[in-house]
């Protein structure tokens, strides 16, 4: 009865490839030691080692080709949640707070028109607002009324603008409109003056009489305020880039009359592209 015995797979052989030292000894013999390793004999491996790898790399062959996609792990599917009601996202909200700030020249035209400020911030986006004196302030909060989640941005806005200079029926457009935006900007930001060139500037923004403002804002459909250095544009974006192209004409120092050509060439292509 014969045994046999599993063998290793057989490592393939690197050739010897170390430097032979070039002292030769005088003993008798190195000449014959020294040509054996110069010319060693190439190892045969026996064919019991060959097989047995052989039938490895089979084996390994067979292990990478045999894939069957029945034995993955199955992919789940991605879970499916009922929507949640209204009522129940309502519940989930807290209640948020804004105070806006009210420079102190601004206090008593808002004490003139709280009327016309507190109503729309009640009944069209169902908010709770007070004003604080003592802070000089107007605070906003949401109710559980409040169903937009936007409201408290846009009151914010309404009751900025208005701190800001606008008048109350030009800032309500705020909270009718959604694309309509506040832009603030100072003369210094685009040409540093000083002295009597500063009011010059100021002055050829104005016009005669507001006249220049006017012409620009009825240009464009915008409104401005001109708060000594600052100005503060209100509109959509792109009346608001055309404004603000006219008011940095003047404070460059562009005369007027060249202003108005250029709001006339806008103003017709505005008119083109509504029809």
């Amino acid at each position: 009865m014969v045994v046999a015995h599993a063998q290793p797979a057989a490592v393939p052989i690197k050739k010897n490839r170390r430097k032979i030292s070039k002292k030769k000894s005088n003993a008798p013999g190195t000449s014959e030691q020294h040509d054996e390793t110069m010319n060693p004999e190439p190892l045969e491996p026996s064919t019991s080692t060959t097989a047995g790898y052989a039938e490895d790399t089979e084996h390994d062959d067979e292990i990478m080709i045999d894939d069957d996609p029945s034995s993955l792990p199955a992919q789940s599917a991605a879970p499916v949640f009922q929507p949640l009601p209204a009522s129940a996202q309502r519940a989930t909200l807290k209640s948020e707070t804004r105070r806006i700030p009210i420079p102190p020249h601004r206090m008593t035209p808002l004490k003139k028109d709280w009327v016309n400020i507190f109503s729309p911030l009640t009944e069209m986006l169902q908010l709770q607002v007070r004003m604080n004196v003592q802070r000089r302030s107007v605070e906003i909060r949401t109710s559980k009324h409040t169903s937009d989640i936007g409201a408290l941005q846009k009151g914010a806005d309404f009751v900025k603008s208005y701190a800001l200079g606008f008048d109350v029926q030009d800032a309500i457009a705020l909270l009718r409109l959604d694309d309509l935006y506040l832009d603030s900007f100072e003369i210094k930001d685009v040409k540093t003056l000083h002295g009597d060139h500063l009011s010059r500037a100021i002055g050829r923004i104005a016009g005669q009489d507001g006249k220049t403002k006017f012409t620009i804002e009825n240009a464009s459909r915008t409104r401005i305020v001109l708060a000594d250095t600052k100005i503060h544009i209100l509109g959509s974006f792109q009346n608001i880039k055309i404004a603000r192209d006219a008011i940095v004409s003047l404070i460059l120092g562009s005369p007027p009359g060249k202003v108005y050509a250029g709001l006339r060439t806008v103003s017709s292509r505005m008119r083109q592209r509504a029809m």
